[in-house]
């Protein structure tokens, strides 16, 4: 190589790393918030097209036959050696008289190994069916196919293993399928990327956002409530963006039970080899006869309910690599004297931060969010658990409900506060509600605060607030401190945990290009500085409580 050809090899490799440390170190940490409050401006050519899937999409119709395996899914366990594989077989039935299938009728067995063709190890699981039943002339009943949960045990972290489900005795089986496990906890190990998406819907932004997402191989995926929207239809399968407002003399809120068929077809590509935990959002509580709710959410997903001490599908916990997740129940008794709150305590009691340094809590309706769709609705669920949370250190905490993005600064009682968490909504996967898309701050966007209590729960907690930039009002009169950045698009976020410090979240929007990033910061944690441990924390803190009024919720 010439002298020339030296010099200019150095050069570009020079150039090449400069440019590298550049994009690296251009990227923001907490450590240099809080942040002055930024808003994006509304891109009203991408308003629309929250048109949802028809049922004459392949995608969403039935390939299989008789009794083979459909709409396929995963999720974890509490620890890296157990998987929760999850599949239905058999056709649902919608119509005035439905007979349930008979659950024993197929075997529900998961031939498994690290050998796409020596599958040795075998494990037999349970199954159910569920209906949706309405007591009022007219309309359609439905009951679901045979649903089965199957728990994988033994199996070794960070590993590549391939499955086959069904029943092999029929023979009705499913393709081979492969997933990897979680790394063991430790502080040192961490899953690759963290998928965060919530509101999905099954509409064509829904494409969209799963498309998006799977291009950026998750080896995880929470989803934050609100997954089908199926009780935005009627059980003739008529639909609409705003059931009350097309429906209102529907003698009950109906639902639409197989969009949860159709979602569940849709997800399969992504599901069926990337475990997804699923946490109740409100679509999800689909009343029935008899006052019953969540029934399509309880029979459908696998939960480690029993597993992480929860009596709940409604509130668990699990740990992926070096994070322990607590996914909580919005929709379910969140009061201190309730079983959540204590199972929640005693689960946190037992957390221990040297082996997994990370903890990230997550529901569906926000506490921190400045859109007037949804405005303080979840005060009293944050009155009730946010100073155990910050007790117990929580890092990041993220919701959907909001169907916008919206990051916080480290907020503490709508203080900034820098032990706080990070509070990040991703209510934005592209549901046919559409985006949210005014701010409580704005002038004439104030909610009336008879508006926003907790229809679900029966509390009202959401009072003026007592002192500071917003003393005496409702709302404030300019985007809050605590938000550091808010945009109404439909997208996806993704997490990746670096080390015990530092973990990388980024937020794609779907109208940009693939790897364009919309909002992009590191999260630090500065465990020296905030101490986690409830034994330490009586003098450490005195938090700043500046700005809402303390009262329970009446």
């Amino acid at each position: 190589m010439g002298s020339v050809s030296v010099s200019l090899y150095i050069a570009v490799v020079f150039v090449s790393v400069a440019v590298i440390s550049t994009s690296i170190w251009a990227i923001p940490t907490t450590l240099d918030g809080p942040f002055k409050p930024a808003t994006v401006d509304l891109d009203k050519s991408f308003r629309g097209h929250a048109i949802d899937l028809p049922d004459t999409d392949p995608r969403v119709q039935r390939t299989v036959k008789v009794w083979k395996p459909e709409q396929i899914s995963l999720s974890l366990s509490t620890n890296h050696d157990s998987v929760w594989i999850s599949w239905v077989t058999g056709e649902f039935q919608i119509g005035n008289d439905v007979k349930q299938l008979d659950p024993k009728r197929v075997g529900s067995v998961v031939r498994y190994g690290r050998l796409r063709f020596a599958l040795t190890n075998r494990a037999v699981g349970h199954s159910l069916v569920y209906s949706q039943l309405y007591q009022f002339q007219g309309l359609q009943n439905y009951t679901s196919g045979i649903i089965h949960h199957v728990r994988l045990t033994g199996l070794k972290p960070n590993t590549l293993y391939y499955y086959q489900c069904g029943d092999p005795s029929i023979p009705a089986t499913s393709d081979v399928y492969y997933f990897r496990t979680m790394p063991v906890s430790g502080p040192r190990n961490y899953p690759g990327r963290i998928g965060m998406v919530g509101d999905l819907g099954l509409t064509y932004n829904t494409t969209s956002t799963i498309g998006h997402l799977m291009t950026n191989h998750p080896d995880l995926v929470l989803l934050l409530g609100d997954a089908s929207y199926a009780n935005l239809y009627l059980t003739n399968g008529t639909g609409s963006d705003c059931y009350s407002c097309s429906f209102p003399d529907s003698p009950i809120h109906e639902t639409y039970q197989p969009r949860w068929d159709y979602w569940g077809r849709f997800m399969q590509a992504l599901v069926s080899k990337v475990p997804m935990m699923m946490i109740e959002g409100n679509h999800e509580i689909e009343e029935q006869a008899e006052n019953q709710t969540f029934a399509a959410y309880r029979a459908r997903f696998a939960f480690p309910s029993e597993e992480s001490g929860s009596s709940s599908t409604f509130y668990y916990s699990f740990n992926a690599g070096g994070i322990h997740f607590v996914m909580l129940g919005g929709y379910a008794n969140y009061n201190k004297s309730g079983d959540q709150y204590r199972w929640l305590k005693k689960d946190l009691d037992k957390v221990d931060r040297k082996v997994t340094p990370w903890l990230v809590a997550t529901w569906h309706p926000p506490w921190y969010s400045t859109y007037t769709a949804h405005y303080r609705e979840a005060e009293c669920m944050r009155v009730a658990m946010e100073e155990l949370l910050y007790k117990y250190g929580v890092d990041i905490v993220f919701n959907g409900h909001v169907h916008a993005y919206e990051r916080s600064n480290r907020v503490y009682n709508y203080s900034l506060d820098p032990c706080g968490p990070v509070h990040i909504t991703v209510g934005d996967g592209g549901n046919r509600e559409k985006m949210a898309i005014t701010h409580a701050d704005e002038p004439g966007n104030c909610p009336e605060p008879s508006t926003t209590p907790d229809k679900f729960m029966g509390g009202f907690c959401a009072f003026n607030f007592t002192s500071g930039p917003a003393a005496g009002k409702f709302c404030w009169d300019r985007q809050p401190d605590y938000s550091a950045y808010r945009e109404s698009s439909f997208g996806h976020g993704i997490l990746e945990v670096k080390n015990e410090t530092h973990a990388l979240w980024t937020w794609y929007r779907n109208q940009d290009a693939y790897g364009t990033a919309g909002d992009v910061i590191y999260i630090v944690r500065q465990p020296d500085r905030c101490p986690v441990e409830p034994e330490l924390m009586g003098d450490f803190h005195q938090p700043l409580k500046d700005l809402s009024s303390q009262l329970l919720c009446l």
